[in-house]
């Protein structure tokens, strides 16, 4: 009888795997055919070991410089204070307790994947019911690296263009977390009522121990928190590796020599090309003057750093003007390098199923923060 079932389960990977190996024969045989095989390879596995050295490494320096300060924070009532002060403001906006506030100011000052190291105390979730929790990762995403994109802009000469950004990534925040929340709540409307953190908050509060000095106390959280975010920086090394190579393999294009060397960070530009034919939507929506300019978000998809390195040259060619920046700094800041993240994010929190559920709900927030920035814009240029 089990050598029957082992049958049917071998017979039925047969099936699924037929159109599975004709889509990836199709996808990369393409992709090789353009690049070259050779060059496609190399170009993979450049990029994906540069990532390791230069993004995972530094997320993972990220995760444990905020897992310690965040870990701090809650030993000493940070967290109940911001909790208490805030509660008013988050929770008709966003639907999340008050605390969540402290999630978007460390990835605002750091990385999307700073809202894990967070997620992972769960003196920090207590506040938390399940449905909500879950969201913290649009909650989180839509912040991420907010100072680093800021002050980029503002380095190129715009000044109220960048704060009219951040504007609308808080509207395209709003949006995502509020559209995962509904989201969650379709499929488990369980997760409404149910805490995300099993222990209550005094519970909690009372397995610190009493007799510890401050300095011990200081010492724990920071040693303690720290190694939550090494766990982290581990965790989300798959996600970042695969998703972002494959997405940059579809952005970027050939070298400066317009050859294929199988350095990293070249493509075949699809996902550019495939913008360009419907540009008008682009005009119409964003207020873009200039084709070039679809390159941004595309970009932002992946890594938002690298869509800040396409910036000066867009300024020098004339191509950008204050409405670009405004719209960069809304969708750079809400996407952030979503597509790279979100299922390493997803899957330490442990709903890798809702993924998909994520970044549609994040994608849809992400235009809705560049729209709203655009007419913001142009209510300003009025003003």
């Amino acid at each position: 009888m089990n050598c029957k079932k082992g049958s049917n389960y071998k017979k039925s990977n047969i099936w699924e795997g037929v159109p599975c190996l004709a889509i990836i024969l199709l996808l990369f045989g393409g992709i090789g055919y353009v690049m070259g095989v050779s060059q496609m390879l190399n170009t993979l596995m450049k990029t994906a070991h540069d990532l390791l050295l230069n993004t995972v490494f530094y997320l993972m320096g990220v995760t444990v410089l905020t897992g310690a300060i965040g870990k701090l924070f809650t030993e000493f009532g940070v967290v109940n204070l911001l909790e208490k002060i805030l509660r008013p403001l988050m929770r008709p906006i966003f639907n999340l307790p008050g605390v969540a506030s402290l999630g978007a100011v460390m990835t605002f000052l750091s990385d999307n994947p700073a809202i894990i190291s967070l997620a992972q105390d769960k003196r920090f979730i207590s506040y938390f019911k399940k449905y909500q929790f879950i969201s913290l990762t649009n909650f989180g995403t839509a912040f991420g690296m907010g100072l680093l994109v800021i002050v980029f802009m503002m380095g190129q000469g715009y000044f109220a263009e960048p704060i009219i950004g951040f504007v609308g990534a808080c509207i395209g925040c709003m949006i995502s977390t509020r559209l995962m929340q509904r989201y969650i709540l379709k499929e488990y409307p369980n997760f409404a009522n149910e805490l995300a953190c099993e222990e209550s908050f005094e519970e909690l509060e009372e397995q610190k121990s009493e007799n510890k000095s401050l300095f011990i106390r200081i010492l724990n959280s920071l040693l303690d928190g720290g190694r939550t975010g090494v766990d982290v920086g581990l965790t989300i090394i798959p996600g970042v590796l695969i998703i972002s190579s494959f997405v940059m393999l579809l952005t970027f294009g050939a070298s400066a020599e317009g050859v294929y060397t199988g350095s990293a960070y070249e493509g075949v530009e699809l996902l550019p090309w495939l913008a360009s034919k419907i540009s008008f939507v682009f005009e119409w929506l964003f207020g873009f003057t200039d084709p070039h300019l679809i390159a941004f978000p595309i970009t932002a998809l992946g890594a938002v750093g690298a869509a800040l390195g396409l910036v000066p040259t867009f300024l020098a060619n004339g191509w950008a003007d204050g409405n670009s920046i405004a719209v960069f700094t809304a969708i750079g800041m809400c996407w952030s390098g979503y597509l790279s993240t979100h299922t390493a994010m997803l899957d330490s929190l442990g709903f890798r199923e809702l993924t998909s559920r994520a970044v549609l709900a994040h994608t849809i927030g992400g235009l809705g923060a560049a729209i709203v920035a655009h007419w913001l814009y142009v209510l300003y240029t009025f003003i």
